[in-house]
């Protein structure tokens, strides 16, 4: 069973959805018994980053979510702002994160966007930087919606598994062990995105 982590941001019901196209099993809970029992986790977003961290303080699911990320080692995925929590730091408001993965989340620079406007909305070809298992059955250039005027910034390429452009070449997705993170909506992403999730579930 997979939880989608429902900590008042999100597409949740978009998210969870997807999950029954697919058959898989999927709940989304707050609840700290169904958090435990599941064997992944996903965790959404849409909003501001300083939102998402004071609902994860404040309701206690950052301690639980640490527990069970760092020492259980479960795996999971981080969607949107979701995953973006997972940096140290974010831009947006000068907030300190969850400090998962080795990046900050950061603005896009605006002197390197030959007059794209910000935030990115859209579509967009992504490029795949490794063989994670995430990634079965792709080509090198599946098409993922994108929303968003933030972005990763990796301290190496060690943990960026694609790159999309944008202005600039940015980091769309990652792993760190049993940690996954993208900036695009798989929820909205159609078919590829179903793929990216059925590969998740069957990690």
């Amino acid at each position: 069973m997979i939880a989608i982590i429902n900590y008042g941001l999100g597409n949740l019901s978009s998210i969870l959805n997807m999950h029954r196209r697919l058959g898989i099993d999927a709940i989304i809970t707050n609840k700290e018994e169904e958090i435990i029992q599941a064997q992944k986790l996903i965790l959404p977003g849409v909003g501001h980053f300083k939102t998402g961290m004071q609902n994860l303080q404040e309701s206690g699911l950052q301690q639980l979510l640490n527990d069970q990320v760092l020492q259980k080692e479960k795996p999971v995925l981080g969607i949107c702002l979701g995953a973006q929590l997972m940096t140290r730091h974010s831009d947006e408001g000068n907030i300190i994160g969850l400090g998962w993965v080795d990046a900050d989340t950061i603005a896009f620079n605006k002197q390197q966007m030959n007059g794209l406007k910000v935030p990115h909305m859209g579509w967009a070809d992504i490029s795949i930087k490794d063989n994670s298992a995430l990634w079965n059955g792709f080509t090198n250039q599946p098409r993922f919606y994108h929303v968003h005027a933030y972005h990763f910034k990796f301290d190496t390429d060690d943990e960026i598994s694609a790159t999309a452009n944008y202005g600039y070449s940015f980091a769309t997705a990652f792993q760190k062990k049993n940690i996954y993170g993208t900036q695009f909506h798989p929820e909205k992403s159609h078919r590829f995105g179903m793929q990216l999730i059925q590969n998740f579930a069957a990690l």
